[in-house]
């Protein structure tokens, strides 16, 4: 019998599927099982004979891997976790900052990136300045770990580290392929540039 013809494919006999027998484990139902890209999965290729390539397999990036490689802002340390060029993201790009003891890091915004921030560890204080009622005004706000922030596109902004004992590590997560960091001369705009 065809698998055209079987009324379920997909619990078709290997040779109902048009698979040729596998050698070994039969799954416990007596028959062998199915190649890759017949019976169970039909709808997957069969990738037996080639890699699968970046965009196809789970990447496991381990924490002595990162990538201290990407855009940098004075004042702290950015590592790539994942990225397009570490395993081929194309809309995403995470890794972790650290921000030293009694730091302050230079002011930034990230471009068209939406970067959320997860707070991993000491106490981070994320500055940044609110035009919203006409008068900018320099707001501060305080996190400790497992709080989260999230800095829209193109806001000035930077991380500061208050304690002198404990660095600041947090988790960031960008809406773009790779970092994008636009360092600035500071949090306001300047004069004539607007």
């Amino acid at each position: 019998m065809s698998s055209a013809a079987h009324p379920h494919p997909e619990s078709a006999s290997p040779s109902e599927a048009g698979a040729a027998p596998a050698h070994g484990h039969t799954g416990g139902t007596g028959r062998p099982a199915a190649r890759a890209g017949a019976g169970f999965h039909p709808h997957l290729p069969d990738r037996e004979a080639q890699p699968a390539p970046l965009a196809a397999r789970l990447h496991h990036i381990r924490a002595g891997a990162l990538d201290g490689g990407t855009a940098q802002t004075g004042g702290m340390r950015r590592f790539a976790a994942v990225s397009g060029q570490t395993v081929g993201s194309e809309k995403l790009w995470m890794g972790q900052t650290h921000v030293a003891p009694a730091t302050s890091s230079s002011d930034h915004h990230h471009g068209e990136s939406e970067t959320a921030i997860y707070v991993v560890s000491g106490h981070p204080v994320f500055v940044f300045a609110d035009d919203s009622a006409g008068e900018p005004e320099e707001v501060r706000l305080e996190t400790g770990p497992g709080d989260y922030i999230f800095v829209p596109p193109f806001v000035p902004h930077r991380e500061e580290n208050p304690d002198p004992e404990v660095e600041a590590v947090v988790v960031i997560a960008r809406s773009t392929q790779e970092a994008i960091v636009v360092n600035l001369p500071g949090l306001y705009p300047v004069e004539g540039t607007v």
